[in-house]
Protein backbone atom coordinates (compact mmCIF):
# COMPACT_ATOMS: atom_id res chain seq x y z
CA UNK A 1 0.00 0.00 0.00
CA UNK A 2 1.32 3.42 -0.95
CA UNK A 3 0.57 6.62 0.89
CA UNK A 4 0.40 10.06 -0.63
CA UNK A 5 0.05 13.01 1.69
CA UNK A 6 -1.60 16.22 0.60
CA UNK A 7 -1.85 19.37 2.72
CA UNK A 8 -5.24 18.46 4.14
CA UNK A 9 -5.68 14.71 3.67
CA UNK A 10 -3.84 11.46 3.28
CA UNK A 11 -4.79 9.10 0.46
CA UNK A 12 -3.84 5.48 0.19
CA UNK A 13 -3.32 3.84 -3.17
CA UNK A 14 -3.71 0.09 -3.55
CA UNK A 15 -1.89 -1.67 -6.31
CA UNK A 16 -3.81 -4.18 -8.37
CA UNK A 17 -7.52 -4.26 -9.07
CA UNK A 18 -9.61 -1.21 -8.31
CA UNK A 19 -13.35 -0.85 -8.01
CA UNK A 20 -15.19 0.10 -11.17
CA UNK A 21 -16.50 3.36 -9.70
CA UNK A 22 -13.03 4.62 -8.86
CA UNK A 23 -11.60 4.22 -12.37
CA UNK A 24 -14.37 6.12 -14.18
CA UNK A 25 -13.70 9.71 -15.22
CA UNK A 26 -15.70 12.43 -13.49
CA UNK A 27 -17.86 13.23 -16.53
CA UNK A 28 -18.94 9.61 -16.90
CA UNK A 29 -19.83 9.36 -13.24
CA UNK A 30 -22.14 12.36 -13.60
CA UNK A 31 -23.91 10.83 -16.58
CA UNK A 32 -24.42 7.53 -14.77
CA UNK A 33 -25.82 9.33 -11.73
CA UNK A 34 -28.33 11.14 -13.95
CA UNK A 35 -29.64 7.86 -15.44
CA UNK A 36 -27.49 7.99 -18.56
CA UNK A 37 -27.55 4.21 -18.74
CA UNK A 38 -31.36 4.27 -19.00
CA UNK A 39 -31.16 6.86 -21.78
CA UNK A 40 -28.56 4.79 -23.63
CA UNK A 41 -30.75 1.72 -23.33
CA UNK A 42 -33.77 3.62 -24.68
CA UNK A 43 -31.72 4.87 -27.64
CA UNK A 44 -30.43 1.38 -28.44
CA UNK A 45 -33.87 -0.25 -28.22
CA UNK A 46 -35.93 2.65 -29.64
CA UNK A 47 -37.14 0.88 -32.78
CA UNK A 48 -38.03 -2.25 -30.77
CA UNK A 49 -39.86 -0.27 -28.08
CA UNK A 50 -41.97 1.99 -30.29
CA UNK A 51 -42.09 0.07 -33.54
CA UNK A 52 -40.42 0.50 -36.90
CA UNK A 53 -42.95 3.01 -38.25
CA UNK A 54 -42.68 5.44 -35.33
CA UNK A 55 -38.88 5.13 -35.15
CA UNK A 56 -38.59 6.22 -38.80
CA UNK A 57 -39.72 9.77 -37.96
CA UNK A 58 -38.73 10.14 -34.31
CA UNK A 59 -35.85 9.56 -31.91
CA UNK A 60 -35.28 10.17 -28.18
CA UNK A 61 -33.48 13.43 -27.48
CA UNK A 62 -33.03 13.38 -23.69
CA UNK A 63 -34.47 12.29 -20.35
CA UNK A 64 -35.24 14.73 -17.58
CA UNK A 65 -35.49 12.93 -14.25
CA UNK A 66 -37.41 14.54 -11.41
CA UNK A 67 -37.00 12.30 -8.35
CA UNK A 68 -34.42 9.53 -8.38
CA UNK A 69 -35.22 6.84 -10.91
CA UNK A 70 -38.94 7.62 -11.15
CA UNK A 71 -41.25 10.06 -12.93
CA UNK A 72 -38.94 11.13 -15.73
CA UNK A 73 -39.89 13.10 -18.82
CA UNK A 74 -38.67 11.71 -22.14
CA UNK A 75 -37.99 14.38 -24.76
CA UNK A 76 -38.61 12.97 -28.25
CA UNK A 77 -37.56 14.71 -31.46
CA UNK A 78 -40.22 14.25 -34.18
CA UNK A 79 -40.11 15.20 -37.86
CA UNK A 80 -42.43 18.05 -38.69
CA UNK A 81 -45.83 16.77 -39.75
CA UNK A 82 -45.74 13.56 -37.70
CA UNK A 83 -46.36 15.06 -34.26
CA UNK A 84 -49.96 13.90 -34.11
CA UNK A 85 -48.97 10.25 -34.58
CA UNK A 86 -46.69 10.40 -31.54
CA UNK A 87 -49.25 12.42 -29.57
CA UNK A 88 -51.84 9.68 -29.95
CA UNK A 89 -49.39 6.92 -29.01
CA UNK A 90 -47.78 8.64 -25.99
CA UNK A 91 -49.40 6.39 -23.38
CA UNK A 92 -48.51 3.28 -25.33
CA UNK A 93 -44.86 4.35 -25.63
CA UNK A 94 -44.67 5.19 -21.91
CA UNK A 95 -46.18 1.80 -21.01
CA UNK A 96 -43.75 -0.08 -23.27
CA UNK A 97 -40.70 1.72 -21.87
CA UNK A 98 -41.81 1.26 -18.27
CA UNK A 99 -42.59 -2.42 -18.80
CA UNK A 100 -39.17 -2.90 -20.43
CA UNK A 101 -37.38 -1.48 -17.37
CA UNK A 102 -39.76 -3.09 -14.89
CA UNK A 103 -40.60 0.09 -12.99
CA UNK A 104 -42.10 3.51 -13.68
CA UNK A 105 -39.15 5.28 -15.28
CA UNK A 106 -41.06 7.60 -17.63
CA UNK A 107 -44.11 9.58 -16.56
CA UNK A 108 -44.65 11.72 -19.64
CA UNK A 109 -43.32 12.42 -23.13
CA UNK A 110 -42.52 15.90 -24.39
CA UNK A 111 -42.32 16.44 -28.15
CA UNK A 112 -39.89 18.65 -30.04
CA UNK A 113 -40.18 19.00 -33.78
CA UNK A 114 -37.38 19.26 -36.29
CA UNK A 115 -37.32 19.93 -39.99
CA UNK A 116 -35.23 17.30 -41.77
CA UNK A 117 -34.89 19.34 -45.00
CA UNK A 118 -32.99 22.11 -43.22
CA UNK A 119 -30.38 19.72 -41.82
CA UNK A 120 -29.75 18.16 -45.23
CA UNK A 121 -29.10 21.50 -46.95
CA UNK A 122 -26.90 22.71 -44.12
CA UNK A 123 -24.81 19.52 -44.19
CA UNK A 124 -24.54 19.70 -47.99
CA UNK A 125 -23.15 23.24 -47.84
CA UNK A 126 -20.63 22.21 -45.20
CA UNK A 127 -19.46 19.22 -47.22
CA UNK A 128 -18.90 21.42 -50.29
CA UNK A 129 -16.94 23.91 -48.20
CA UNK A 130 -14.72 21.27 -46.62
CA UNK A 131 -14.33 19.13 -49.75
CA UNK A 132 -12.23 21.83 -51.45
CA UNK A 133 -9.84 21.82 -48.48
CA UNK A 134 -9.75 18.03 -48.49
CA UNK A 135 -8.95 17.96 -52.22
CA UNK A 136 -5.97 20.26 -51.68
CA UNK A 137 -4.64 18.11 -48.86
CA UNK A 138 -5.21 14.88 -50.79
CA UNK A 139 -3.25 16.23 -53.75
CA UNK A 140 -0.30 16.91 -51.45
CA UNK A 141 0.01 13.21 -50.51
CA UNK A 142 2.98 11.55 -52.17
CA UNK A 143 1.70 7.97 -52.31
CA UNK A 144 -0.38 7.48 -55.44
CA UNK A 145 -2.43 4.57 -54.04
CA UNK A 146 -3.44 6.47 -50.92
CA UNK A 147 -4.20 9.60 -52.95
CA UNK A 148 -6.48 7.66 -55.33
CA UNK A 149 -8.33 5.82 -52.56
CA UNK A 150 -8.92 9.04 -50.61
CA UNK A 151 -10.15 10.77 -53.78
CA UNK A 152 -12.64 7.93 -54.33
CA UNK A 153 -13.78 8.19 -50.73
CA UNK A 154 -14.27 11.94 -51.04
CA UNK A 155 -16.28 11.41 -54.24
CA UNK A 156 -18.53 8.91 -52.46
CA UNK A 157 -19.06 11.32 -49.58
CA UNK A 158 -20.02 14.14 -51.96
CA UNK A 159 -22.79 12.02 -53.46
Amino acid sequence: MHYKQNNKETKSYVQGLRSFGKILPRGVKGILKRNGYNYAEIINKWSELVGKEVSNYSHPKSIKMTSGDKNGILVVAVKRGNEINIEYSKKEIVNKINSYFGYKLIKDIKLETFNSDYKKTKNKNLSIKYSKNFEKKINEIESKKIRNSLSELLGAIKK
